[in-house]
């Protein structure tokens, strides 16, 4: 079986960029019949907008098919989107719903099997071997990222420990206990478990740990060099969003670390401006549109995910195009005075500067007419009071310099800002 997981990774990789684009038509053609004929939301969407499955002869004539938007999805709460009999679902996930009614997402057993596959494929592209053990630190739940992360390792033969998140200390006993050589979590809780190695003493340098698959919010390379010093590991990105299977729609390879190769025999991507819609230019930064090619349950077509970034050529996987890390989204974006900043950007600027954690927080609030951002970051322990001055400044300075406003800044004891145990809340807006 691990074979079998170890040979489709070959065959995969070793497909010319001719035999992937017959191979994504014949699987997008079949994908609109099955929405169209199935799914009573994209038989109205087409059919408004003068489209028929058959009008859609070559790659290029999906542009003119409409968008999905996360609210259509929130229309059909909570099983209107799905193209199979209710019967047939082996499994419901759904987001956390934090930004109003969740939206739900089922799956097939096959739907499952391809999931696992492609996380199994992530897992390996990120240097992840048949009996290694992982340790999955994602939430499980309704969440997709601890299940599909849980059930790729079990596919491609590793031994998996469900630590889920939370319980800190415990997780850093098991690393140390278990002896791991793959952790897959989000970065920022990475932090906090690296931040809980060096407060009961330990060197996480020294851990068994050889790899990081990190996912589920966006994170910079300046994040990486950090997680990379202070772990003693390689640490690579996974992307993926419920709505368009779970984790495992793109993966980082361990050998190149340069963007993540989109696994277009199963989605296939587009860039489009966030304001128009309309393609923007090979190589352009956009939002990044997904169409899946093989979801049974529920195909999604032209899914506008929020998510920024760039298509470029393959390299480790040399017919699979590269998308850029993500490190902002539509939706992220803060207009501050009338500059457009991301925190992402705020991020870069913190991670290099001395004295400081990588936590932060931006905090929104409106004086008189004038809107007023606040950078909150943790001292690093140790950190002395001419450092944290300093900080201030730097800081400051540099989001001045580099973005174009003015911020107050807060350095803050060590371990005050909240915690998740998943993602980070980074924006918090207290504006009326």
């Amino acid at each position: 079986m691990h074979m079998q997981v170890t040979e489709a990774v070959d065959a995969a990789r070793g497909l010319s960029g001719e035999e992937l684009r017959a191979l994504q038509l014949e699987r997008l053609r079949a994908t609109l019949h099955h929405a169209y004929e199935n799914v009573d939301h994209y038989r109205r969407a087409f059919d408004a907008a003068g489209v028929r499955p058959e009008d859609c002869r070559g790659l290029e004539d999906l542009a003119r098919f409409p968008f999905t938007v996360k609210d259509d999805l929130r229309e059909q709460y909570p099983f209107g989107m799905f193209a199979v009999p209710r019967e047939r679902l082996r499994r419901v996930h759904a987001s956390s719903g934090t930004t109003g009614q969740p939206t739900v997402v089922g799956y097939t057993e096959r739907d499952i099997e391809v999931w696992s596959d492609l996380v199994a494929r992530s897992i390996h592209a990120a240097g992840g071997r048949p009996g290694h053990l992982v340790h999955v630190a994602y939430g499980y739940g309704l969440f997709t990222g601890g299940l599909g992360a849980h059930y790729g390792a079990e596919r491609l033969g590793c031994t998996v420990v469900p630590a889920s998140g939370g319980m800190t200390a415990r997780q850093v006993r098991l690393i140390q206990d278990f002896r791991p050589e793959i952790i897959m979590v989000t970065p920022s809780y990475m932090l906090t478990l690296l931040d809980e190695f060096e407060r009961q003493g330990v060197d996480p340098r020294a851990s068994s740990l050889r790899t990081g698959i990190f996912g589920a919010e966006p994170w910079t390379e300046e994040m990486r060099r950090e997680i990379e010093e202070r772990a003693g590991i390689d640490a690579v990105d996974i992307y993926g969003l419920s709505e368009v299977m779970g984790p495992g729609v793109s993966q980082e390879c361990v050998e190149t670390k340069d963007g993540l190769h989109v696994w277009e025999d199963h989605f296939l991507p587009e860039i489009v401006d966030p304001v128009t819609g309309e393609p923007v230019p090979e190589g352009g930064t956009g939002e990044l549109v997904f169409t899946s090619l093989t979801k049974e349950a529920m195909p999604v077509i032209r899914y506008r995910t929020r998510d920024l970034t760039r298509l470029l050529p393959g390299t480790a996987w040399p017919a699979f195009r590269r998308m850029e890390k993500v490190t902002g989204r539509c939706d992220d974006m803060i207009i501050l005075r009338g500059v457009n900043l991301f925190p992402a950007q705020i991020e870069e600027i913190v991670l290099r500067t001395p004295g400081v954690a990588p936590h932060f927080q931006l905090r929104l609030t409106r004086e008189g007419r004038m809107d007023r951002l606040t950078v909150r970051a943790e001292a690093r322990p140790g950190a002395t009071p001419e450092q944290r001055t300093e900080a201030v400044e730097t800081i400051g300075r540099e989001v001045k310099d580099g973005i174009g406003v003015s911020v107050a800044v807060e350095i803050t004891e060590p371990e005050t800002l909240e915690r998740s145990v998943g993602k980070i809340r980074r924006i918090v807006d207290e504006r009326e």
